[in-house]
């Protein structure tokens, strides 16, 4: 029974979550209220806040949620028989697939960094656990041989996580751009870099 009420608990706060990124999405994190997302939620302001105390609340845990999936999508890849295709179905679903909405909260959030220090600390905080995490990802398809074991992990890491903010950057303030005619390349630029790139070091070796 205890499991079973646990459960629920984590599905309602999924819920709630859900209801307020719908509204964030709508009309930003300031002019969004606590009865907006209540009535988006279907539930009454003191059921609301057992579960969320505040909007920062909701914000963090949004945040969250964002920084539990891509730590499974980083893991998914490690576990996929091939490296590149894993890769390719990771960069498909956040920068492709997922619902613009969701896209547009991940501005909402980082613009939001820049005017709240809680809310700055909470995306640092989560960018060096994403970062981390891409950094592994590709220490492990080094060790297995798939791509250049001299690679500059950390480099590596920064640079795909410029181009995925670039393009998320890119669908939430540009309704006509297409991320699905750009990924193929973006795809190829990367497969070069992670294989067949030679930075300062080598060149000077190869002298």
């Amino acid at each position: 029974m205890r499991r079973a009420n646990a459960q629920l608990q984590s599905d309602r706060r999924a819920e709630i979550l859900a209801a307020a990124e719908r509204c964030f999405a709508r009309s930003g994190f300031h002019q969004t209220s606590m009865q907006e997302i209540c009535a988006e939620a279907g539930m009454s302001p003191g059921n609301l806040y057992r579960y969320f105390a505040s909007k920062e609340a909701l914000i963090t845990g949004i945040v969250e949620a964002n920084r539990a999936e891509a730590a499974a999508s980083f893991i998914a890849v490690q576990q996929a028989p091939d490296f590149f295709a894993g890769l390719a179905a990771l960069a498909r679903h956040h920068l492709v697939e997922r619902p613009v909405e969701k896209v547009a909260i991940c501005a909402e959030v980082m613009a939001e960094s820049r005017r709240t220090a809680e809310i700055n600390e909470l995306c640092y905080r989560g960018e060096q656990e994403i970062r981390q995490g891409l950094v592994d990802m590709l220490s492990h398809a080094a060790k297995n041989g798939e791509i250049d074991r001299d690679l500059d992990l950390e480099g590596a890491a920064n640079v795909l996580m410029t181009l995925g903010d670039g393009i998320s950057w890119r669908r939430s303030v540009d309704p006509s751009f297409d991320p699905e005619t750009v990924l193929p390349m973006i795809l190829h630029m990367v497969k070069c870099l992670l294989t067949e790139f030679h930075g300062p070091e080598k060149k000077e070796q190869s002298r």
